[in-house]
């Protein structure tokens, strides 16, 4: 009897350890098994994209500021008439026309003035006579003077005549060149090199003294009047580059000619005045925007295209040695050239995916471009 619940009890003990033991071996099976259906299931995964991937680099970039206005003559020059009362005759230049400093514009009608000039030499002839006359007579005067045979009234009578005769030549004089210049007048000359801008002057009208004929840009000179916020002020001076960007996104370069003394009270931004080259020919009274370079300093740069924007926040996408892809967020600074400064969160040995972020997901398997499989 007591053999017998010993050798039961033993029995017991015995298959309690055969099933610890099956119960071992399946966890370790269990856990293979697992391994290897998690290696299979990785290597059949397969990459999202394939992406080309550049590194950061470091750049000497000059500091920004942007700036913003409207492209103005540097000079503009109103020509005028001078004279009243005559009708055009030729106009000879239209708008855009490019002129020289003294090119003949107008010409207004000249007929009415040389009659008044021809009218007015007679007059100066007929002055010179009566000054020979006066003369003539004052001469014997001076001779008879003293000798009783002419009375002092009529001794100064005639020499006051010959200093009439002689103010009366000078007056004529002055009229006919008076007359001169009003037929230069008819002849309406460039006053500077420049480009016209504007046309008044109709053939046939007759215009009045002041009347605006044409506006012309002086010497084709154009200027950026770039509005910028007044912090920058005390480290904008002459002579700095500024660029803008031009009609169909062309980039014209100039420099700061004048940076104006005063601030405007309604807006706290001032005017800086930039002289633009006369060959890029930028057309008047456009509004544009663009920036003006101040020092150079260090710049951690990737390629524009590396960005993607969500949510208004600026991501990359970095690869790490496994070809997996992580999403991170990016402050940006300067851009230049197709390129974006990158002002922080962002590793400079970090391998950045360059392009096509817009269709990667975090953590997302990608091919790398000229790699091996």
């Amino acid at each position: 009897m007591f053999k017998t619940k010993s050798a039961s009890r033993a029995s017991i003990a015995v298959s309690r350890r055969t099933v610890n033991s099956l119960v071992a071996l399946l966890a370790v099976a269990g856990v293979a098994l697992g391994v290897q259906s998690s290696g299979a299931q990785e290597q059949n995964e397969t990459p999202a994209l394939t992406v080309a991937v550049v590194k950061p680099v470091e750049r000497q970039w000059p500091e920004t500021v942007p700036a913003s206005g409207w492209l103005k003559p540097w000079h503009e020059a109103m020509v005028a008439s001078e004279i009243s009362g005559l009708r055009i005759t030729d106009v000879l230049v239209e708008v855009g026309s490019v002129v020289a400093k003294g090119q003949v514009l107008v010409r207004l009608a000249q007929e009415t003035v040389r009659s008044d000039l021809l009218k007015e030499e007679a007059a100066r002839e007929t002055a010179k006579a009566n000054l020979t006359k006066a003369k003539a007579n004052a001469e014997r005067v001076r001779k008879l003077q003293g000798s009783g045979a002419l009375s002092d009234e009529k001794a100064v009578e005639y020499l006051n005549a010959e200093e009439t005769a002689i103010a009366d030549v000078k007056s004529a004089e002055a009229t006919v060149e008076g007359q001169r210049i009003k037929i230069e007048q008819t002849t309406i000359l460039a006053p500077d090199d420049g480009m016209i801008t504007s046309r008044s002057a109709q053939l046939g009208a007759v215009v009045s003294s002041g009347t605006e004929l044409f506006r012309l840009v002086r010497q084709r000179r154009v200027e950026w009047q770039a509005e910028v916020s007044a912090r920058y002020l005390p480290r904008i001076r002459e002579g700095l580059d500024a660029v803008i960007a031009g009609p169909g996104d062309n980039r014209i370069t100039g420099h700061v000619r004048l940076v104006a003394p005063t601030v405007s009270t309604d807006t706290g931004r001032a005017i800086v005045y930039v002289a633009l080259p006369v060959e890029a020919r930028p057309p008047v009274g456009l509004y544009v925007t663009g920036h003006i370079e101040l020092e150079t300093t260090q710049a951690l740069s990737v390629p524009q295209s590396a960005l993607v924007f969500r949510d208004g926040i600026n991501y990359l996408f970095t690869v790490s040695n496994d070809r997996r892809v992580t999403r991170i967020r990016v402050e940006t600074g300067r851009r230049m050239a197709g390129e974006v400064e990158i002002v922080s969160g962002l590793d400079p040995s970090a391998r950045v995916v360059k392009s096509g972020g817009a269709f990667l997901a975090d953590k997302a398997l990608v091919r790398i471009e000229g790699e091996a499989e």
